[in-house]
């Protein structure tokens, strides 16, 4: 009996990070989609975003299921009660992705970013990705030494926001008002996509070390030693 509950446990762990996975890929797809203004492309991580949700669904009715059948307690209370919330994240990130995608549907033929700054949007699409992979690593691991390079991947997406919020916003913009706002909508989509990332490792720090979310650090190795751990 007690080896099935680990094994649910553990399967809803497997499906957090097919779900990490999954929205991985389409921030990588999204991205390239806004690049090269290829609508095929964006119709397909818009049409993939269903599978990330009905995952969602899925993961939730299962921790559900299983906090009523088993009456988890202390640890496998806090992993299944944040795998709900960590689900709730991940379909964020998956939604921000199909917005990255719409966009570029919206304007299609047209690019939705001006070329000099494809380059921006390519680093920030490069690091979305990078900062889902790591986390699908906590997830997966519970190793919250990891948990530091998300937070460094997030620090260097606030700043290429903020960059191009200044670009949009300086007197010598040379482009007009609707490019304007495509590219400060764009640039939010990744902030925010980097900041669910943020906030589902956090989570994961609550489920290792037994502390409040609200009282979780962004530096695990902080958060370990003020538990004892």
């Amino acid at each position: 009996m007690r080896e099935h509950f680990h094994d649910q446990l553990d399967a809803v762990t497997d499906e957090l990070v097919q779900m990490t996975r999954l929205v991985g890929s389409a921030i990588n797809r999204a991205t390239q989609a806004l690049l090269d203004a290829d609508l095929q492309l964006a119709e397909s991580v818009i049409e993939g975003d269903e599978a990330v949700d009905l995952l969602a669904a899925e993961i939730d009715d299962q921790c559900f299921d299983i906090a009523a059948r088993q009456a988890p307690v202390a640890t496998d209370l806090r992993v299944i009660m944040s795998g709900i919330r960590i689900s709730m994240s991940v379909e964020r990130m998956g939604d921000l992705a199909k917005h990255v995608a719409k966009q570029t549907r919206l304007r299609y033929p047209k690019s939705s970013i001006p070329p000099e700054l494809r380059g921006t949007f390519a680093q920030m699409g490069g690091l979305a990705e990078a900062i889902c992979s790591k986390t699908g690593m906590v997830i997966l691991t519970k190793d919250v030494s990891h948990v530091a390079a998300v937070e460094s991947y997030d620090d260097q997406m606030d700043r290429l926001h903020r960059e191009l919020f200044g670009i949009v916003m300086a007197p010598d913009w040379p482009h007009g008002v609707e490019e304007a706002i495509d590219v400060t909508l764009l640039s939010r989509y990744y902030e925010r996509f980097a900041d669910h990332a943020v906030t589902v490792t956090k989570r994961m720090v609550h489920i290792v070390t037994g502390k409040s979310y609200a009282e979780v650090s962004v530096d695990p190795l902080t958060a370990i030693m003020e538990t004892g751990g």
